[in-house]
């Protein structure tokens, strides 16, 4: 089971509606079961290179299956994901804004935002998540 454009949509539509709320445009990217990318916006005004950020948060958050908040707190220096930034050619992404979409318990995707603060991109996330 993977997610579904229409799934995509929605998810992006709520992402989109909370980034509003807090008056941040931000790039948001959907991830299917595979890591690829099945959607993306880029709200007016949103940074340019937050575009690539995204994109590469959300195929993080599926190729670990693992909020990407999280495994920042795992990847600092004496934890045990330490330099985990530097493989797969950098594509690795360790700041906030990447969640795994799961469905009955099995991770079927990911969100990844870009484009405000950590907490700003984790929470516009999560609201994209919460409509999954």
């Amino acid at each position: 089971m993977s997610i579904q454009l229409a799934d995509a949509r929605r998810i992006i539509a709520a992402a989109e509606k909370k980034a509003e709320e807090i008056g941040q445009p931000m790039n948001i990217a959907i991830a299917d079961a595979g890591g690829n990318l099945i959607a993306h916006v880029r709200m007016d005004n949103a940074w340019l290179g937050s575009i690539d950020i995204s994109i590469k948060k959300a195929w993080t958050s599926r190729a670990f299956d693992i909020a990407t908040k999280d495994l920042a707190t795992h990847s600092q220096s004496g934890n045990q994901f330490f330099g985990i930034h530097a493989s797969n050619d950098g594509k690795v992404m360790i700041f906030a804004g990447g969640i795994p979409l799961k469905k009955d318990g099995k991770v079927v995707g990911a969100i990844g935002v870009s484009g405000g603060a950590g907490e700003q991109d984790h929470a516009v996330a999560e609201a994209g998540a919460n409509a999954f």
